[in-house]
């Protein structure tokens, strides 16, 4: 039996992982970025955006392995909402959640209804859904890793590495904690290092901390295990070099002094934040836990330390005013922040902000309200001009100088414009599957 794992564009780690365990267990495995696959093959898409739902490519793709008699099954963070998965790609099933073992059981009896963690069509329609699959066992073999591996960059990073699963955060517009759950499973130390050494060996030259929260690493009872994590670090250090690791994700609520001594001493020494606001209401709204002046603390920490600080910030959350919009620019203007990064708020299916977006009329969501204010000529909506207004202002207050020619203001206006509408897509996709399933 022959298997092709596609991870579009990018080599995920989940791709990585799932195509490792089906080797490990002495299948013909090909891990590949590309649409391409071979007639006989049983093909594992590991879709990581809902866009991926909406490809052509993708669709196109599907439709020539179901006529070439291949099986089609799609996973990854999109199996977290298989009626749209089942109902916008033409594949056999959708293996929901955490996949490893049900892959590893799809290969040994084949498609099944007995098999758990799997979604199907129903005859005339709508979706049956066998029983959950239970968590992954978290320690586990060697992911494949592809020969290029040292070619990709994500964020400047050749890979993100899983050191621990879940979150304690609750952010309504991430699937993390909805898709690993709230509780945290780490990884035990000497099997991440050897996964480390077989990533050097391949020829990775930098990796980073699994995105989230590192510093959860080892967590229990409510508990932070800073020398867990030191030991983490300095471990992954001894390996790559300091200058070849980062461990930049981490909550504003989830630092300490040791934990970041510790990434000044191990790592690249920078930290990116997920800031997304400077208004304690939209912070709220967004259910982050901290508020923006436990953020501004934070940023004080990390200064202390000698460390870079890059933020993130989302804009357009349905029903952010234009004075909570103000408060995020000024957040930046106080902060100096080193690298800074916007997004318009977009709705994943099936988490809080989603059904936020459903209920919030048109004419009241930023991302599709005109805007009316001083960029009303460049004809954007109201979420798009503050991306593009945020991407300028951030640049006039980081420590290096930056100077907006005529160039970056046009690839800040094409960056915003182009966020805005993928974000009408997402939002016009759940729109679509409101009912269908009901």
């Amino acid at each position: 039996m022959r298997f092709t794992v596609i991870s579009p564009e990018i080599y995920t780690y989940g791709a990585m992982l799932i195509a490792g365990i089906l080797k490990d267990a002495g299948y013909d495995v090909t891990l590949s970025k590309d649409l391409k696959a071979k007639k006989g093959e049983i093909v594992m898409l590991s879709l990581y955006s809902t866009h991926h739902l909406m490809s052509d490519e993708m669709k196109s793709f599907v439709r020539e392995q179901k006529s070439l008699g291949n099986t089609c099954i799609a996973g990854g963070p999109v199996s977290a909402y298989p009626e749209i998965v089942l109902g916008e790609l033409d594949v056999d099933a959708v293996a929901v959640g955490e996949g490893e073992e049900t892959v590893l059981k799809i290969a040994e009896y084949g498609l099944s209804k007995e098999i758990p963690g799997l979604a199907f069509r129903k005859d005339g329609g709508g979706v049956v859904m066998t029983s959950s699959a239970p968590p992954a066992d978290i320690n586990r073999p060697m992911p494949l890793i592809p020969p290029d591996i040292s070619q990709q960059d994500i964020r400047g990073a050749s890979a993100y590495i899983e050191t621990h699963r879940g979150c304690i955060g609750a952010c309504t517009f991430c699937q993390v904690p909805r898709f690993f759950g709230r509780e945290i499973r780490s990884r035990e130390l000497n099997d991440i290092i050897r996964e480390v050494k077989e990533f050097k060996k391949m020829g990775a030259t930098r990796l980073s901390v699994s995105g989230g929260t590192g510093s959860l690493y080892q967590y229990k009872d409510g508990k932070f295990d800073e020398d867990a994590f030191v030991k983490l670090l300095a471990a992954l250090a001894a390996e790559m070099g300091p200058k070849n690791v980062s461990a930049p994700d981490i909550r504003v609520d989830c630092i300490t002094d040791t934990i970041l001594e510790a990434i000044k001493k191990y790592t690249i020494g920078w930290l990116f934040f997920g800031f997304e606001s400077g208004s304690d209401r939209i912070l709220r709204l967004m259910g982050k836990g901290a508020t923006a002046e436990q953020a501004s603390e934070a940023v004080a920490m990390c200064r202390k330390h000698g460390l870079k600080v890059a933020g993130c910030f989302i804009v357009g959350y349905p029903t952010e005013t234009k004075e909570e919009y103000e408060m995020t620019k000024e957040f930046i203007t106080e902060h100096w922040l080193d690298d800074v990064f916007i997004s318009i708020a977009e709705p994943i299916p099936e988490t809080p902000l989603a059904k936020l977006v459903l209920d919030t009329p048109k004419e009241k969501n930023p991302t599709y309200m005109p805007h009316t204010g001083e960029y009303k000529s460049l004809k954007l909506t109201e979420s798009e001009a503050r991306s593009f207004d945020l991407q300028m202002h951030a640049d006039m207050y980081k420590p290096a100088l930056h100077v907006v020619t005529d160039e970056v203001f046009n690839a800040y206006l094409q960056s915003a414009r182009k966020d805005g509408a993928d974000v009408r897509a997402v939002t016009e996709l759940l729109f679509k599957y409101k009912y269908k399933y009901k």
